[in-house]
């Protein structure tokens, strides 16, 4: 992809959460197809358990396609990194989990969006466990081999460069670290959804084919690459109720939701 697209992408993705991140929280603000945090997230894989431990602020209107910590084993002292934080929800969960020698690094690319997690994290009484970085997911401000899990939910979808991100994950993390990712992909999508800008900023015009997905990481170094769970979002995403244009009844266009699950070997 030449470098003035990608800078055309993400340009229109920080605003599109930029203005998410300004609107009132109480309500779907600036994004016309969002639902109140309880009935989304339950949908998606979110217990009442764990909605319960967050305050009704700290929950904002949600953005995501999964839940990146169902499955997930924190162990106390473990330092997560959350890709993509966005107001913070996960990065929240996470440090309910990690002890108090562990912490949760959330990366944002969205200084409006680091702003709000932050007050998020306050709201939620973790905010002596919770690190915030402003950076891009292709190059993140992490230090070498310094995270035990790496966590996101419904963003790596957004990058121009998945190859990029999915090297800087590896980078970072430990030997022997873990990876689950929340994400979207795709197949036979219709090639206007991946030239419209808005889509792209919708979780949509970026995501690929689930086979090219699974490549990326095992072509970044990452080992036992699965599947933890699949969903078939395709009437959500392509019907409509996601604010992209509905998809021709004719075209075998499939979006599904898939967590991924990876490691990095200890070598």
């Amino acid at each position: 992809m030449d470098k003035s697209r990608t800078k055309r992408i993400k340009g229109a993705v920080k605003t599109y959460y930029a203005e998410f991140a300004r609107a009132d929280s109480s309500s779907c603000g600036a994004d016309p197809c969002c639902e109140p945090t309880q009935d989304v997230a339950q949908k998606i894989g979110y217990t009442e358990q764990e909605l319960s431990c967050l305050p009704q602020e700290a929950e904002g209107s949600f953005l995501g396609c999964g839940n990146p910590l169902a499955f997930s084993e924190i162990q106390e002292g473990d330092v997560v990194l959350d890709i993509g934080s966005g107001a913070g929800m996960d990065v929240a969960l996470a440090a309910q989990r990690v002890g108090e020698k562990g912490k949760v690094i959330g990366l944002d690319m969205t200084p409006e969006m680091i702003e709000r997690a932050t007050k998020n994290a306050e709201r939620a009484g973790v905010q002596d466990k919770v690190d915030f970085r402003l950076g891009e997911m292709e190059d993140m401000p992490i230090d070498d081999e310094s995270v035990d899990l790496i966590i996101s939910n419904c963003v790596i979808n957004l990058s121009p460069d998945k190859e990029r991100t999915f090297q800087e994950a590896y980078r970072v993390l430990k030997p022997g670290g873990r990876m689950l990712v929340s994400d979207l992909v795709s197949s036979n999508l219709p090639e206007e959804l991946r030239k419209d800008l808005s889509s792209w900023a919708q979780c949509l015009g970026g995501t690929v084919e689930e086979s090219e997905y699974l490549s990326l990481i095992k072509e970044a170094g990452f080992e036992d690459v699965s599947v933890a769970a699949k969903v078939d979002t395709t009437d959500q995403m392509l019907d409509g109720q996601c604010c992209v244009t509905p998809a021709d009844r004719s075209n075998p266009a499939r979006i599904s939701s898939i967590m991924v699950r990876a490691v990095k070997a200890i070598r």
